[in-house]
């Protein structure tokens, strides 16, 4: 026998099990980082008056009174952005 250590199959799976769940949770915590970010009025094209019907109001990112999930800042319920996406 040789005096170098000697490395099980049991070591190698495990430490390769931690090395991809610790490359997993740090994907999911920048995704999620990524998530609470929003982009600003000039970037979205938002306008204080509709597109057409196309208005924050009947639009699935409103959030009532003055809010939405993707532009930063306070919309206006006629306001229209390019995130626009009709409500089912």
């Amino acid at each position: 026998m040789s005096d170098k250590a000697k490395v099980s199959r049991r070591d190698v799976l495990r430490s390769a099990l931690l090395l991809s769940g610790a490359a997993c949770a740090g994907a999911l915590q920048s995704h999620v980082a990524y998530a609470q970010q929003k982009a600003s009025k000039a970037v979205m094209k938002y306008q204080d008056k509709p597109n057409g019907e196309q208005k924050c109001s009947n639009c699935l990112q409103f959030e009532p009174p003055s809010g939405c999930k993707v532009v930063d800042g306070t919309v206006s319920p006629d306001g229209y952005c390019i995130a626009w996406v009709k409500k089912a």
